[in-house]
């Protein structure tokens, strides 16, 4: 039986398999008359060295529904960049590369450091909002789509069905979130959302039951985590956006507090999904799975914080308790799920990453405790814009002046 469920506060869009993506993309096309598409691209000067990349490249060739792509370059010196910019010349629409890394960018992000509207270090999220306040400046498209640039399994029709419920102009929806199946090579992947987001949600529902809307509207998500999401231009304007791997817990967080629940969707846009899949990091916090098991969970306690439900070390202490309990029952259903349907499930293996997550919430949030002032989030593009009225002039110099090197 095809999965036609609504979780009745988070519209969901399936894939019925009842439209083929040549249908969708000459819908695209027509749509795009009055709403013009644009795709973002975080991504780092390795990934243009890797498989994903490269193939994403190629296939964007053929999104002639899209009016712009932006990409967003990290950890590239000006070979690196001259050399990216050439590997995407191969795609015929219009192409911009925002270059953090040089001179003209940095001239943009010390105005702001001057001005106290940065205190960012470098990461996904920095380099989206940076993304974002470019595309918002241009004035060129409606919908915008983002995806990660180390997917594997990348193909058009993953894009197309990304965009499709903002681009509609029979639709008034402001942000969709993509979702999909993380089962892949005969594995179960996943294992921050399985693992961490998951069962953390479901705790800090038992620990704040009076005041769980925000929880209520993440785990309405069927993937909180994916980094495949689209929007409505103006949203750019109003949202504040964590600088790091709290990235897609925080952007649904300001997407809860700025729209009403009408106003947004899910929608599944692939069938496999596999990407690089990133080292765990037992024994250092600040890298892989660890370091991004902290910030969602530092941007998770922050953004409760936000609605009054605060913790203290006592507190703490019954989350990690209340989180290890509830991890432990996921494994066993992960485990029945996937001895069903022939897939192994290292049982032990999951246990030390829970074990690794549950240690983390409590040292996360001891972080919060103690440095309560200090925040992971970017300022609203409208505040930049009040203490520098010609920003968005300014970033849009600095980018066509890097692109016409």
């Amino acid at each position: 039986m095809s999965d036609f469920q609504q979780n009745g506060y988070v519209t969901t869009f399936h894939n019925f398999r009842s439209k083929k993506y040549d249908e969708i993309k000459n819908e695209l096309i027509e749509f795009s008359k009055l709403r013009p598409m644009q795709l973002i691209l975080p991504s780092l000067y390795s990934e243009f060295l890797g498989v994903a990349f490269p193939e994403i490249i190629k296939k964007l060739k053929h999104a002639n529904f899209l009016n712009q792509i932006t990409v967003g370059l990290d950890n590239a010196n000006k070979t690196q960049f001259l050399r990216a910019k050439r590997l995407l010349e191969k795609i015929p629409m219009r192409v911009r590369v925002i270059w953090h890394d040089g001179p003209n960018m940095k001239s943009i992000s010390n105005l702001l450091r001057e001005n106290g509207l940065d205190n960012s270090v470098p990461g996904k999220g920095r380099n989206v909002w940076y993304c974002m306040g470019y595309v918002y400046g241009l004035k060129n498209c409606e919908a915008v789509a983002l995806h990660d640039c180390d997917i594997l399994t990348y193909d058009l029709e993953m894009l197309s069905r990304l965009l499709y419920p903002i681009a509609n102009p029979a639709y008034n929806f402001y942000f969709c979130k993509g979702y999909y199946s993380r089962i892949a090579n005969n594995k179960m992947n996943g294992r921050v959302g399985r693992l961490l987001v998951s069962p953390l949600i479901d705790a800090l529902r038992i620990m704040s039951k009076d005041n769980s809307g925000f929880l209520d509207f993440i785990k309405s998500f069927r993937y909180p985590l994916s980094g495949e999401f689209s929007f409505r231009r103006r949203l750019i304007r109003d949202i504040r956006i964590p600088f790091d791997w709290g990235l897609e817990i925080g952007m649904l967080s300001e997407v809860h507090r700025n729209f009403s629940k009408n106003m947004f969707c899910q929608v599944d846009i692939a069938d496999k999904y596999d990407h690089k899949h990133q080292k765990i990091s037992f024994d250092d916090s600040s890298k892989g799975l660890s370091k991004m098991s902290f910030d969602i969970i530092k941007t998770f306690i922050r953004k409760l914080a936000n609605q009054g439900i605060g913790y203290n070390k006592d507190s703490l202490r019954a989350l990690k308790a209340t989180y290890y309990r509830t991890a432990l029952d996921y494994i066993s259903s992960y485990n029945y799920d996937a001895s069903m349907n022939g897939i192994e499930v290292d049982i032990n293996y999951e246990e030390k990453l829970v074990e690794l997550f549950a240690e983390n919430i409590f040292k996360a949030g001891n972080i919060v405790l103690e440095k309560p002032q200090e925040m992971n989030l970017m300022p609203n593009w409208s505040r930049v814009r009040s203490a520098i009225p010609r920003i968005y002039e300014r970033i849009n110099e600095a980018v066509e002046a890097d692109n016409k090197l």
